[in-house]
């Protein structure tokens, strides 16, 4: 990791911060956080940098889970966490099963435009999820039997080739009429314990190792403030304007991964 400039580290640290602030009770904003790994790291190391990138994030994201499952440790509905956990699981032995093809030579572009279409397809989803929430009118909202299994597995995989999964359990949340507090908690421990499972996996794809650790630890400061004020800062921006801000960032810069 010697190839990091002074550049690289603020980019790092930044994207540290706003995932902190996302798990902390911003939706979305950790998405953008992927998106400055992947291009910052690729910058860094070139290609090979795509992959390293994801596993780097990896223990980023579990310090911000952990403050984020204190923050709101009495609001957490384990329902909805067993329900949505084995299909997550599901989903992240299969994209560890896929993981292993885009570390082949020469395919580390390719890992850059899945992770660019999927953080594309979790806008779309997000804009889906905000006209559900507009829309919605009653208390009760039919939901299909298949939908939590589905998209179970479809975040199993997101988080897994690209730590970019919160939208879609965030969607099977809102269709659980979960209370703010609760749908955050609940969110916060679900990823909790899908981001610990993968640092074996992660380990054996060798996209997190002692050497990127230590980059980690300097990266756990910043993601932790970020979950810790998350909740006091939100009350003081209109955070309808600051998550149009995240998503737009999110699109150019899914966008510029692909093309």
């Amino acid at each position: 990791m010697i190839e990091l400039t002074w550049t690289h580290w603020v980019v790092l640290v930044i994207g540290a911060a706003i995932m902190g602030l996302s798990k902390g009770g911003i939706p979305g904003a950790g998405n953008l956080t992927v998106a400055l790994y992947v291009l910052g790291l690729e910058d860094a190391m070139g290609s090979s940098g795509v992959a390293l990138s994801v596993g780097l994030l990896l223990p980023v994201l579990v310090s911000a889970d952990l403050v984020s499952t204190i923050v709101y440790r009495k609001h957490v509905e384990w329902t909805h966490v067993r329900r949505l956990l084995p299909y997550f699981m599901i989903g992240v032995l299969a994209g560890w099963l896929t993981f292993d093809y885009f570390q082949a030579e020469g395919r580390g572009e390719s890992l850059k435009v899945l992770i660019g279409v999927i953080l594309l397809g979790m806008t779309l989803l997000r804009f889906v999820f905000l006209q559900v929430t507009k829309n919605r009118k009653s208390d009760t909202l039919q939901v299909p039997r298949f939908l939590g299994p589905v998209l179970g597995l479809v975040g199993g995989m997101a988080t897994m080739l690209a730590n970019a999964a919160g939208p879609i359990a965030q969607f099977y949340l809102l269709a659980m009429k979960l209370p703010k507090y609760a749908f955050i908690g609940t969110s916060a421990w679900l990823f909790l314990i899908v981001n610990v499972s993968k640092v074996p996996f992660m380990y054996e794809l060798e996209v997190l190792n002692l050497e990127i650790f230590s980059v980690c630890i300097w990266l756990f400061i910043p993601a932790m403030v970020g979950a810790w004020i998350a909740p006091k800062i939100v009350v003081y921006i209109r955070q309808d304007w600051f998550e149009r801000m995240i998503w737009f960032f999110i699109v150019v810069a899914g966008l510029r991964m692909i093309f």
